[in-house]
């Protein structure tokens, strides 16, 4: 289902998923073939935008060859019409760039671009960085503000002063500051996109543009359904599929990393043939399988369990 609404008010599509990228079953090699299949799955579940190598990609622990052949393989298998990001985000703004240039001819609608993790960067720094990176190429850039992951979050003056940037167009927001989301659309032309699934409807209600999920891994329709039905004004029935969606984010999004709960619900669902996953990530606990089993044999309207 898709929404009907100017590409400038969303850049980066509505219902995107934060792709898992799937290795032999030791580890030692990307499948870029069972990539593909995800991709595929994905898009014929509800989601109009892709992004790989973002953290549910795993790309701390991806080379950049690695993932270049991914953004390839899921260009094609997915064709022109969906959009596709690709992160390209570190703490080592050389690399950064190194990584977003050498993405600057692929077929791409956008980069990612995360805060500088783990060096906890003045603000200054951050944007510093972020400018540098965006300017690399001529790809439009999602920036990531996840406090809890990189340490230190985005500002409102950084906000509205990499606003000012051409190709710095949206913000996928883990922070959860609705406020100041608020406060930055009002003053700039900046758009948001939740980038935590607990709170995909308040962004939503809020005037999100959209989202990027992991639980749309599993449960794309219904996360299409939900941003239809907001768009269309109908916010009772967005409430009820949220509550129908809130057992799945609580066992995917809370009981483990997410990239490992949604590499095990694809396997739930026949969609890989095995979830592993590279160190310091380690697979689920059989009671970890067990509650998402429970959870996702549960819910109506996403792909059935093999």
């Amino acid at each position: 289902m898709t929404v009907p609404i100017t590409d400038a008010a969303r850049p980066f599509g509505t219902v995107g998923t934060a792709m898992v990228t799937p290795f032999s079953a030791d580890g030692e090699r990307l499948d870029l073939d069972a990539a593909q299949a995800v991709a595929a799955h994905l898009v014929a579940h509800g989601n109009d935008t892709l992004v790989v190598n973002g953290t549910t990609g795993e790309s701390p622990t991806t080379t950049d060859e690695e993932k270049l052949a991914l953004v390839k393989a899921v260009r094609e298998a997915v064709g022109s019409d969906v959009t596709l990001l690709a992160g390209v985000g570190s703490n080592d703004t050389r690399h950064s760039i190194e990584l977003a240039r050498a993405h600057g001819d692929l077929d791409l609608q956008g980069l990612l671009v995360v805060t500088p993790y783990y060096s906890r960067p003045s603000q200054e720094g951050i944007i510093a960085h972020t400018e540098q990176v965006a300017d690399a190429t001529d790809l439009p850039v999602l920036l990531y503000d996840i406090p809890s992951r990189s340490g230190v979050p985005l500002a409102h003056e950084t906000l509205l002063r990499l606003a000012q940037n051409e190709r710095i167009l949206a913000v996928k927001d883990a922070k959860g500051d609705l406020q100041q989301a608020a406060l930055i659309t009002a003053q700039s032309d900046l758009v948001y996109y939740s980038g935590e699934d607990a709170l995909n409807l308040a962004w939503l209600a809020l005037g999100a543009a959209g989202i990027v999920s992991v639980v749309g891994h599993v449960a794309g329709d219904l996360e299409a359904q939900m941003a239809a039905a907001v768009n269309d004004g109908d916010l009772p029935a967005a409430q009820q599929i949220n509550r129908r969606l809130a057992p799945v984010v609580q066992a995917i999004m809370s009981r483990m990393p997410g990239v490992v709960a949604a590499k095990t619900a694809l396997v739930l669902q026949g969609v890989l043939p095995h979830a592993a996953v590279r160190g310091p990530l380690v697979p689920a606990s059989a009671p970890q399988i067990a509650e998402l089993t429970e959870a996702l044999g549960g819910l109506e309207g996403i792909p059935p369990l093999v």
